[in-house]
This record gives structure tokens, sequence and C-alpha cells, in this order.
């Protein structure tokens, strides 16, 4: 007896159960001999190709089964493949507007050789066809995200980041593809503000589940760095309604709280203007009112006082009455630099000379015994069209209320610089004193306001501060302000000469 038979797959004892087997399989398949020939196909495969057993028996492998006129490379073929590592091996393939998936694998002799190959053929057209439409899904979304002018981040489930578009990566700092700092949805927020965020994204009483819009919140950089922006946030749900992913847009909102302090600024500004205008009418009337009576008190008690049979009481008490109509003479004079019929001489002059000269013209030395005076003026040259004796009493009031501030005793410090871009000069005057409470700050420039006892102070110093550097066409606002101090910053326009040509002519005569 031979213990050796021989493998055949069409051993008519077992050919049978073989063909059951082989046409019951649900996809079409087909037998290739080694040398690539095909031996046999099942019922599946007869019927998805309209092909009889005689157009099939006997054929080249390539030509009916893989469509083409000439044999494969042999590295390339799959049969080859199947054959030299024996081992199963898949292969697709496009025919026309069709997709197929081939799958090859060995049918091993009694020796364990490769006697013949089974290939199994899968239609995966469709398949294709969804795959490509999400591809290009996929595609669309990806330059949708890219192309947002707002930053957008998404997380997974358990919040690690999967993506981030440009616009982020800038906003957020250091981030790459998840190997930069930046990892964790929770590192965006500040601590806690990350699972507050989730808690209200699952509340449907705000704004809908899975929903949410916070107009302004804080995020965090790379750095550290808080960032304040305008935030919406959405919860991404799987077909099965659970949690898959989390994503949020973020827009930057430095650009509008600018814009909201800078027009904060220009109605305070115009609410002021308004505000002295209307006190520079009344001014000019009071003044008118005041001016004729005033000066008939000073010039009879003047007479009076010339008396030589004046009781040296009375003559005492007449020069009160002088001294005081004097004071009011000069509030009247202070009044009418609202009305802005005061006469001006402007000169185009060096802003550092101002200061040198004001802080020369400070008489009262006792106020400033324990106060230092630092200069930082600039080295360039800050030309400015300017009245000298009124900007020199911009200077000696600021500077002698930022000795009051600090009770006699502090450091005072005087800065000038320009912008040369915007046309611009600068001179800032910062105290060390306790600072002006927020409560006033709307108010230090109102005219009669002041913290001072009744009878030291007319409160009329920083409004005419104001209305003088408002005639310069400058601005005066408080630059920082606290426990460390009082910073004043004035602004004036900068005076550019005229550029004139190389030549002046003169048409001939």
């Amino acid at each position: 007896m031979n213990s050796e038979k021989k493998f055949d797959l069409f051993d008519p004892d077992e050919l049978y159960w073989r063909t059951r087997i082989f046409d019951s399989l649900s996809y079409p398949s087909v037998v290739i001999s080694p040398d690539k020939q095909l031996v046999g196909a099942n019922k599946k495969f007869y019927d998805t190709y309209k092909l009889t057993r005689d157009e099939i028996i006997g054929k080249m492998c390539f030509h009916t089964f893989l469509y083409k006129d000439t044999p494969c490379n042999s590295e390339d073929c799959p049969i080859s493949k199947v054959i030299k590592n024996k081992a199963s091996h898949s292969h697709t393939i496009k025919h026309q507007y069709k997709w197929e998936e081939r799958f090859f694998s060995p049918i091993f002799d009694d020796n364990g050789e490769v006697a013949y190959v089974i290939s199994s053929i899968r239609d995966i057209t469709r398949t294709k066809s969804l795959e490509n439409q999400l591809i290009g899904v996929k595609e669309f979304i990806s330059r949708v995200m890219y192309s947002s002018a707002s930053a957008i981040v998404a997380a997974d489930r358990q919040g690690n980041i999967e993506l981030m578009n440009s616009v982020a990566k800038e906003l957020f700092g250091d981030y790459n593809g998840g190997e930069g700092k930046i990892k964790h949805t929770e590192q965006l927020y500040p601590p806690g503000k990350a699972k507050e965020i989730m808690k209200m994204l699952r509340d449907e009483k705000i704004g809908g589940k899975g929903k949410l819009i916070i107009p302004r919140t804080l995020i965090v950089n790379a750095r550290g760095e808080e960032i304040e922006v305008e935030m919406s946030a959405a919860i991404i749900y799987d077909d099965t309604g659970q949690e898959s992913a989390t994503m949020a847009i973020y827009n930057d909102l430095k650009d509008k709280i600018k814009v909201e302090k800078q027009l904060k600024y220009t109605q305070q500004q115009l609410a002021q203007s308004e505000k002295m205008a209307s006190l520079g009418q009344l001014a000019a009337g009071v003044a008118h009112e005041i001016n004729n009576p005033l000066t008939g008190v000073l010039f009879y008690a003047s007479l009076l006082m010339e008396r030589d049979d004046l009781d040296p009481g009375a003559k005492e008490d007449l020069s009160y009455i002088v001294e005081d109509a004097n004071r009011c003479k000069n509030i009247v004079k202070s009044l009418l630099v609202y009305s802005r019929s005061t006469d001006s001489n402007k000169n185009i002059v060096q802003i550092n000379e101002i200061v040198n000269q004001s802080l020369k013209l400070i008489r009262d030395q006792k106020k400033f015994r324990n106060t230092k005076i630092i200069k930082y003026l600039g080295d360039e040259m800050m030309l400015i069209n300017a009245d000298t004796n009124k900007l020199n009493q911009v200077i000696i009031n600021l500077v002698i209320n930022a000795a009051d501030a600090m009770a006699g005793s502090g450091k005072i410090a005087l800065n000038t610089y320009k912008d040369k871009l915007h046309k611009k000069v600068f001179l800032e005057i910062k105290d060390t004193g306790e600072g002006i409470p927020r409560e006033n700050l709307s108010k230090i420039f109102d005219p009669f306001f002041t913290t001072k006892e009744v009878g030291k102070s007319t409160g009329l110093g920083l409004s005419i501060v104001y209305g003088i550097i408002e005639e310069h066409g400058g601005r005066i606002s408080v630059k920082q302000t606290g426990a460390k101090g009082t910073t004043f910053i004035i602004e004036f326009p900068m005076y550019v000469p005229r550029e004139e040509g190389p030549f002046l002519c003169t048409p001939a005569l």
C-alpha cells in the first residue's frame, strides 16, 4: 500500500462534498494552479460574471481573472507571493467602474506544498465610493477649519487634544500635534474651568444639551498668560447618542476690548469737553458781571488805605478786603481759561525747556524739602506749538498736586518722549503717593471738585489744567493709579516743520 497518496483536488471520492462546499461560498471564487491556469470556479462566480465552464477552465488567470493580456510581473503577482510565502495575500483591483478585493489563500498537499491557490472576489465598489466621499468630506472640513479666522480645537472623550487649526496654535502657543506642552483641554483654561464648562455643556437649561456660548471667558496659553476670549463649544455624539468628542471655537477679544476702551475714553472726553464748553459760557458771563464791581471794590478800598487819618484797625481790615478782592480777581482770571477769551502767546518750543523752566518757578520749596524730583527727559528734539506761561502753570500745578498726594515725602518723576509714527509728544508726571480712589477718577477734572479741606483749595486746579491742554490740542489722562502712586500722561501734537522745495521759482514777466 502506497502511504504517500498524491494530493488531487478532483479525486472522485472527495469531489462531491468539496464541490458542495465550494459552491456554498458567498463570494465568487476560483481555483488556480501553480502554473496560473484556472482549474475551477464556484457557482457564484459563474452567475456573477455570466461565464460558462468552457470559458474558464484552462484559461490563464491574468487574462480572464485579472483583465490583462500579459502575465503579471513575478514579484507583484499575488499568486506567486502565496506560493512563495505559503501564506494568504489580498489584492485590490479596479476594472472599469468596479472595485474588487481579491483574497488569495493556499491549498496545501499532503507534503505541505502549495498545490493550488483559491481566490475569492469581493465587490467593494460601494465601500470605495463611501470611502472617497468620506475622504472628500474630511478634506472639506479640514479646509474649512484651517481657513477659519477663529481658533478651533477638537478633543477626544477623555479631553486629549486631537486637532488645532493654525489660529488656535497661534492663540494658545506651544502645540505641535500633541508633542508640545499643551496636550489636554484642562491646560487651556484656569484651574477648574474645563470641568465647569463640561458641566454647563451637559446642562440642557444652558443653551441646549451639548451646546454652549460664553460671550466672555478666560483661557490660558502655553506661557501661562490669561487671555479674554469669546467662546462657543459643543459635544459631538456618535450614532448611539454617546459622547465621542468635544470641540470649541475661540475669538480673541483683545481688539474688541481695545476698541471698547477707546470708545469709553472718547465718550468721557466728549462729556468732559461738553461740560467745559458749558462752563466756558458761564465763566465768560460771570467774569463780565463780576469784574466791574470787583474793580470798584479794589479801587475804593485802595483809596481809603491811603488816608492818613484812618484808624489802624480799619486800615488792617481794608488790607483784608484788598487781599480777598485780589483773590477773587485771580479766580475770575482762572475761569476765563474755560471761555478761551484770555490771550494766548504760542511759540514753537522744546518741551524739555518748558519742564526745566517750570521746576525753577516753583517757589514753595518747603513743600519739596523731603521730595526728590527726578527728570527722565528724552534726548531727541521734541517741538510743540505752545504758550510757555500756560504750560508752566500746568506742570507746576501737577507737581504741587503730586507733592500733596505724598504728604511732602516721596519721589516725583517727569518723563518726556515722542512717537514719531503718530507725531505725538508725551509728558508723564509720576508720584509715589497713595493713588486716586476709583470712585474719584471720573471727577478729578470737574471744576470745583476737591478732596482737600474747605478753604485749602478751590477745586479749579486740574480743571484749569484740562482746559489749557485742550486749548493746545492735546489730551491729559490718568495713565495709572494705585497704592504705589499715580501717573498723569499729557499728549501734545508734535510740531513738524513744512518741507519746502530746493528752489522757489517766479514766473518770468
